[in-house]
């Protein structure tokens, strides 16, 4: 799968519907690119025309804020909205909350004005418009829980988009005790992703992977790399790791198109 970058489009005098915004853990993490390329594979089956930053993007300074760096946070901001204008971008999707939530929220105070989608909303419109069909083959039936990444869902109040898509796969979705507005953080916001939790009785992604299990699911969907982390390692804390499987939504929708 080719995937143009916005230099290659500008040097071709091209300018693309949607820019991808793939973010850290899109872009690093091992697991976190297999979303990625779900997620391509999801844009060139609808034909969207797109492109994105390559070695040109950079932190959106989500974790350096969360962090309380808020001088860090805006050196990273100026930078990537610098680049972002100068290509002319109007429209940007990212599979990352914390990218959506800063670009969408953040970023407008300091120049960045941007239309920003979350990509199960950018998945549900081409779904609404046509430009995408699912199949309902391979995931028809199984048992599904969904778990609420914040800042998408508290943060942004967008709860009905995930949603909606799992429920167009045929499947059973069965919601844990605390979810949309009374969902339980899966322990990775905030930057503690990145340092190890302070003394208690319990991590929080274990608790909240105890929330999933209950609901006797087969897959855990999420939206979010990190919380896809967190839960992933709250299933093999608990050594279920051969019953329960966890996916991101677009890995699901890949699975059916």
């Amino acid at each position: 799968m080719i995937v143009p970058t916005m230099a290659e489009m500008m040097a071709q005098g091209k300018q693309p519907e949607v820019l991808f915004w793939v973010g850290a853990a899109g872009s690093f993490d091992d697991r976190a690119k297999k979303i990625t390329r779900a997620f391509v594979k999801i844009l060139h089956k609808a034909n969207v025309d797109f492109a994105v930053l390559g070695t040109e993007e950079t932190s959106t300074g989500d974790a350096a804020k969360r962090a309380g760096n808020e001088f860090l946070f805006q050196m990273q901001a100026m930078m990537n909205i610098e680049v972002l204008n100068g290509y002319k971008v109007t429209t940007i999707v990212t599979a990352d909350p914390h990218s959506f939530n800063t670009l969408k929220n953040e970023y407008p105070s300091l120049g960045g004005n941007y239309k920003v989608f979350h990509h199960t909303q950018f998945i549900k419109k081409l779904l609404d418009e046509g430009r995408l069909t699912v199949a309902n083959a391979v995931l028809e039936g199984k048992r599904v829980t969904y778990h609420d990444p914040c800042y998408l869902g508290r943060a942004n109040d967008e709860y009905e988009s995930p949603r909606d898509l799992i429920k167009r796969l045929g499947v059973n979705l069965t919601e844990m005790k605390r979810h949309k507005s009374t969902a339980l953080c899966c322990g990775a916001g905030g930057a503690q992703m990145f340092k190890e939790p302070e003394k208690g009785d319990k991590d929080i992604n274990v608790l909240r992977t105890e929330d999933a299990l209950e609901t006797q699911a087969e897959i855990i969907a999420t939206g979010c790399p990190y919380c896809n982390t967190m839960m992933t390692d709250g299933i093999k804390f608990k050594n279920k790791e051969a019953e329960v499987e966890v996916l991101d939504i677009a890995e699901l929708i890949a699975k059916e198109i």
